[in-house]
């Protein structure tokens, strides 16, 4: 994993990149989180962690760019339930979801694309796996190399 990259945050808003010894922009925290490297945020003055809330400056500028980042009905909820249910949700389970997801939609994307290397008719793969899913057998089995080979020793044995 990539070296944390210390950013200091002055009263006046401008932030400090301590690796390059220069004043840089969100946008450019963002490309070096987008890089794949990490970042700590610190008031210059009270030396206090402000990383979270620079993260979310940068989530919320984006957001403005869309004019969207959640759907308006989740939003009520967080504002109404904030730091009691959806804050203890946020803090144990968003991560995890959102890197199990993450996981999933690179193994699918790399087998899909194996598919088109090997010129696979798609439209025959779907089918069959169709056919093949029952509620015990997950979905990804279905696409894998070890579920296709244990439905042909099923149908063969």
């Amino acid at each position: 994993m990539a070296e944390e990259i210390l950013i200091k945050k002055y009263l006046n808003r401008r932030l400090y990149d301590t690796e390059k010894s220069t004043y840089v922009s969100l946008n450019h925290v963002a490309e070096l989180i987008r890089e794949g490297r990490r970042v700590k945020v610190i008031d210059a003055k009270t030396k206090e962690d402000a990383t979270a809330f620079v993260l979310t400056q940068i989530i919320l500028e984006e957001a403005k760019k869309k004019n969207t980042l959640l759907p308006v009905p989740l939003l009520h909820m967080i504002i109404q339930y904030g730091e009691n249910i959806l804050a203890e949700f946020f803090e144990r389970y968003l991560q995890q979801i959102i890197e199990n997801y993450l996981a999933y939609k690179t193994a699918f994307d790399e087998q899909f694309r194996n598919w088109l290397e090997l010129g696979i008719d798609l439209s025959s793969v779907a089918e069959n796996a169709m056919v093949g899913l029952t509620p015990s057998k997950s979905f990804f089995d279905l696409f894998s190399d070890s579920g296709a080979i244990r439905d042909k020793e099923k149908k063969e044995g």
